[in-house]
């Protein structure tokens, strides 16, 4: 480890000790935050409301405060954004986080206070690098330079003095100066702030391919494509050829699974590390603290205050939120927070799955509306994923993109029977579309029970693959603009609207 690398890993390792003691506070720490940001939002609007003077305990938050949704905090959060003070939030909120949920018809605004982002989504990205450097004694990040791939602020909406935009561009502009001199971070401002994304896109391949990078982050899609477009550019073979010093990729707002062989194949040597975090417009909420464990921790100290409703009662009217304290390893969660931004018992619609507790370990297991159930197979993305996964390792194939939806036109023409359609952009393709199509259907039967047990007894597939014309998704992202930063393809849709979409752009398909 040099010099600079090992006085940061000094610097930083309070917050490793801090995390520790998670195992052992965290029950505590967590009130603690809940009575904290209750305590400082209690003379605004929605305090007095609620009655947060009376609040003393986490029964008193639950029995008072109605679990709640963006639907629910709106029509406060549209009169934030006018400049109206002391409404979710005290004071006046100026920035706003764009959601990444990008299947969405209305654009989501997240507000996001000064405290928040400093107190959460800030030291997220610091607690990332204090374990990373924790675990990697050997480190040499100091000596060379630190990708942050980020979105853009400018998004045209008027908040005042205050920007919006996606997270990862609050984020990017709010390193601490010194930081970002010690880990060398690019793209600089006057990149970074390069309103055309494909015309940002050139400038950072065309700076990396002569820089000495050791680090990279971000959404796996948008850093797959920048990286491939520098070595192109460097008449390179590999991205290791052109950074052998790479050591991790910091990553998170999307399933590493579909992207994992792609960036194995940029970093054949294997000596790339993979680190993924929760980072999410709403805050930051967990970090893979042990390369070792896929799992992640869930960040108790970060003015975030959790609750988990169980997926065996989600959307029920009895539905009962649970505190942290109140979970149990091994049950899938719906995850709300409540924030020092205003969020109140704010529903994320991820779904977690406790590894294991004290500390709290999760792992992502899905969202609650992105699922398939039209005969009864309940499909969820991460089976899915793994499903797509296993099925690209046995043909030797492999994916750049996918969504998949229901085919009702199938259904009506074979009457209670239903099938899926996947639209894939393949990176490398497969010698026989319908062979592949056989091989994905077992994989995905063998990836979810319910789909199994609801095709019992069916003949022939219960999906069709369809070959997505390269660059398609791309293409649709940008003429919705949302191009670059966290924004991500939707991977299971109930619905055929972004489908019907795709397939209009994609010109004939194949069956």
């Amino acid at each position: 480890m040099d010099i600079i690398t090992g006085l940061l890993r000094l610097f930083l390792h309070y917050r490793v000790r801090a995390i520790r003691r998670y195992a052992v506070e965290g029950d505590a720490i967590q009130m603690k935050m809940l009575l904290r940001i209750v305590k400082a939002a209690r003379n605004t609007e929605w305090g007095k409301e609620h009655d947060y003077r009376s609040i003393r305990s986490y029964e008193d938050f639950a029995a008072k405060v109605p679990l709640g949704d963006y639907a629910s905090h709106k029509p406060y959060i549209s009169r934030m954004m006018e400049g109206a003070p002391d409404i979710l939030w005290k004071g006046v909120v100026r920035n706003y986080a764009v959601s990444s949920g990008t299947t969405a018809d209305a654009v989501k605004y997240i507000p996001l206070s000064k405290r928040n982002l400093r107190r959460s989504h800030l030291m997220g990205g610091r607690d990332v690098a204090a374990t990373y450097l924790d675990r990697n004694r050997e480190s040499h990040v100091a000596h060379g330079y630190s990708l942050i791939l980020s979105g853009s602020l400018d998004s045209g909406k008027d908040t005042g003095p205050g920007k919006v935009g996606d997270i990862s561009a609050h984020m990017a502009g709010s390193i601490p100066p010194l930081l970002r001199k010690m880990l060398h971070i690019l793209p600089p401002a006057e990149i970074s702030g390069i309103s055309d994304v494909h015309d940002r896109f050139e400038a950072i391949s065309e700076l990396i391919s002569g820089k000495k990078l050791v680090s990279f982050s971000g959404v796996p899609t948008w850093n797959i494509m920048l990286l491939g477009m520098a070595v192109q550019k460097a008449g390179a073979r590999t991205a290791e050829e052109l950074w052998p010093r790479m050591e991790f990729f910091a990553h998170g707002g999307m399933s590493l699974l579909p992207y994992r062989k792609k960036l194995e194949a940029l970093f054949p040597s294997g000596k790339l590390r993979f680190i993924e975090n929760y980072n999410a417009s709403e805050g930051f909420f967990g970090v893979q603290t042990d390369p070792d464990d896929p799992a992640m921790t869930l960040m108790l100290d970060y003015e975030n205050f959790y609750e988990f409703v169980p997926m065996s009662s989600y959307g029920r009217p009895d539905a009962r939120a649970l505190p942290v304290w109140e979970v149990e390893p091994g049950v899938e969660y719906a995850l709300l927070v409540s924030t020092s931004s205003g969020l109140w018992r704010y529903d994320m619609g991820d779904v977690l799955r406790f590894t294991r507790i004290k500390p709290y370990k999760f792992v992502i297991v899905g969202r609650t509306h992105q699922n398939i159930n039209i005969f009864g197979e309940d499909l969820s993305a991460q089976q899915a994923e793994k499903a797509l996964e296993a099925a690209c390792r046995k043909s030797g194939v492999a994916v750049k993109e996918f969504t998949v939806a229901p085919d009702f036109d199938f259904m009506e023409r074979d009457g209670v029977k239903g099938r899926h359609e996947w639209l894939v952009e393949f990176e490398k393709e497969p010698a026989n579309l319908e062979e592949f199509a056989q091989v994905l259907d077992k994989a995905v039967q063998e990836e979810g029970f319910d789909y199994k047990q609801a095709i019992v007894n069916r003949e022939g597939s219960t999906l069709i693959v369809r070959r997505a014309r390269p660059g398609l998704f791309y293409d649709w992202l940008n003429t919705k603009g949302k191009l670059g930063g966290q924004h991500k393809i939707p991977r299971l849709c109930p619905g055929r609207k972004y489908m019907d979409e795709l397939l209009a752009m994609n010109g004939p398909v194949e069956e």
